[in-house]
C-alpha cells in the first residue's frame, strides 16, 4: 500500500492570551501560517497540507489563507481539535498525518524526513521526537490511530492535546520517541507563539535568520537565543522544561 503524509494544521482566531496567532505578521508581510504553510510545501515526506478551521466567522480569513497557498481546508468543531485533524486526514486521503501546532512558525525541519522514514520502517502509530526548544517538535500519526484515540476518548482527549489518549495508553500503540542531537536538546528555550513576550522573540529570530528563511535550521534558532540574553529572558517566565514523553 502506498502511504500518503498530510499536513494537517488546526486553525483558530481566538485566544484569550494573544488573539489570532497564526496570523500575526512574523516577516514583511508574512504571518506565522504562511510560512508554516511555505516550510511544509519543501517538506518532501508531506503530500498535501490541509487546514482544519474552527467553524465561526471569526475564523473566516482561514479559507481565503487556504485559496491563496492552494491548499486544503475543512471546517470542523471549535473545541473537537482531534476530530479537526481526522478531517484533515480524511480530505487529504491520508494514511498518515503530520501535526504541528499553527503557533509554532518553525519545525525541527532536518528530523522530518528521518522520522517518516522511521514510522515506516517500524510500523508505528506515532512517530514523534522531544526535548527541543517548545515549538519545534511535530507528531506522525497513522490516520488509524488518530480515529481510535477520537472512538475510545473522552472530551478531554479531543481537546488541543491531541495525542492524550495515546500518551495515556501506550500499551495500546506502537509509539516511537526519536531524541535530536544533544546540542538541540534544549528545553530551556521556547520558540512558539502563545504571549506577545513570544511573538516579539519569534519576530526577532524571522529578521535574524531572514536568509534561511522558510526553513531556518533549528540549531541556528538556538544560537540566535544563546546570542540574545535579553530576549531569552523575555520569554523564560512562559517555558516549560518538561519532556512530553520521558
Amino acid at each position: 500500500m502506498t502511504r500518503r503524509l498530510v499536513a494537517a494544521l488546526a486553525c483558530r482566531n481566538n485566544g484569550a492570551r494573544l488573539y489570532g496567532k497564526p496570523m500575526q505578521n512574523l516577516l514583511d508581510g508574512r504571518t506565522i501560517l504562511d510560512q508554516i504553510i511555505t516550510a511544509l510545501k519543501r517538506m518532501p515526506a508531506i503530500d498535501e497540507i490541509v487546514l482544519g478551521i474552527s467553524e465561526g466567522s471569526a475564523n473566516a480569513p482561514f479559507a481565503e489563507v487556504a485559496k491563496a497557498h492552494g491548499i486544503g481546508f475543512i471546517h470542523g468543531d471549535p473545541k473537537d481539535v482531534l476530530m479537526r485533524l481526522i478531517q484533515c486526514g480524511r480530505a487529504g486521503k491520508a494514511t498518515d498525518v503530520f501535526r504541528t501546532t499553527t503557533e509554532c512558525p518553525w519545525s525541527a525541519y532536518d528530523m522530518i524526513d528521518p522520522l517518516w522514514q522511521r514510522h515506516l520502517e517500524h510500523g508505528n502509530d506515532l512517530t514523534t521526537t522531544d526535548r527541543l526548544p517548545e515549538g519545534l517538535a511535530f507528531e506522525i500519526f497513522t490516520q488509524e490511530a488518530l480515529e481510535r484515540s477520537h472512538a475510545r476518548g473522552a472530551p478531554e482527549d479531543r481537546s488541543e492535546l491531541c495525542s492524550r489518549y495515546i500518551r495515556m495508553h501506550r500499551d495500546d500503540f506502537r509509539i516511537e520517541v526519536v531524541l535530536p542531537p544533544p546540542e538541540l536538546q534544549r528545553m530551556d528555550q521556547r520558540v512558539t507563539v502563545d504571549y506577545p513576550e513570544d511573538l516579539y522573540l519569534c519576530r526577532a529570530i524571522a529578521q535574524a535568520c531572514a536568509d534561511q528563511m522558510p526553513l531556518v535550521p533549528a540549531k541556528r534558532i538556538i544560537d540566535f537565543i544563546d546570542s540574545r540574553p535579553d530576549l531569552h529572558r523575555l520569554v523564560a517566565p512562559h517555558v516549560v522544561a518538561k519532556p512530553m514523553w520521558d
